[in-house]
């Protein structure tokens, strides 16, 4: 029996599957690796800033402006279309085997693909609200109002709802995820490095019979998984489902 093969007889036998995802779900669908990327030289600031420190909120409050053209650019790929990933994972949701997307990603493509239940750990480039009075606005609210956005009711600056670097996670979030995993009898981590915490550490919550590492590197669950597949998200999950039918 093949991993995958082996994937979806854990499947077909689970009732309450929970997908926790990073990255590498993302990077299939054309989005680079936020972590992989290189130090970026800012010419009007005359420094090197890392992706990290630009993606800070005290970057953000400092560099109001640079924050936002760096955020358009390395922030926002609208272009970017679901993978068989994120259809797989929608598909399993439909047929009641999986109940929740856990994930780090900020693209929305979860919810294109047709998931219901997404808890989007850092956030969503989807939405933006005002700094100042909560006014809610979409992402093409931030995409048009160059350089600065501000808000039409009372003129605060207008925030994607990413958590930035230094920005706490919500709380509710939080506590959805850490139930959903917590009550999971299959957790499926894939394209994660298992690093970037606390959104690493939820997955020790887990207490079921299943847990599945789908990705291309080692991680620090490994040892502790009933399946490691090294391998594509999106075949691994595709022909899963496909083997459900």
């Amino acid at each position: 029996m093949t991993d995958i093969e082996k994937l979806g007889e854990i499947l077909s036998h689970s009732s309450n599957a929970v997908f926790f995802g990073g990255a590498g779900m993302s990077t299939e669908s054309g989005i680079p690796d936020f972590r992989s990327a290189s130090g970026i030289y800012n010419q009007k600031l005359h420094k090197t800033f890392s992706p990290e420190e630009m993606a800070s909120y005290s970057f953000f409050l400092r560099h109001t402006e640079d924050f936002f053209e760096f955020y358009r650019a390395r922030f926002v790929y609208l272009d970017a279309k679901p993978n068989a990933g994120h259809i797989a994972l929608a598909e399993l949701e439909r047929r009641g085997i999986l109940k929740a997307v856990v994930t780090q990603n900020i693209d929305g493509l979860h919810q294109q693909a047709g998931s219901q239940t997404v808890y989007e750990l850092h956030g969503s480039i989807r939405r933006a609200s005002c700094v100042k009075c909560g006014e809610h606005y979409g992402i093409d609210f931030v995409m048009e109002n160059i350089p600065v956005p501000h808000c039409e009711k009372c003129g605060g600056i207008v925030k994607p709802d990413v958590v930035l670097y230094g920005e706490q996670l919500d709380n509710e979030i939080i506590a959805n995820s850490i139930r959903s995993i917590s009550e999971a009898d299959t957790l499926i981590v894939g394209g994660t490095s298992l690093i970037v915490y606390p959104a690493a550490g939820l997955i020790d919550y887990f207490r079921g019979d299943n847990l599945i590492l789908i990705n291309k590197t080692a991680t620090r669950a490994d040892a502790d998984a009933q399946l490691v597949i090294r391998d594509s998200i999106g075949v691994t999950l595709a022909r899963a489902v496909e083997l459900l039918a």
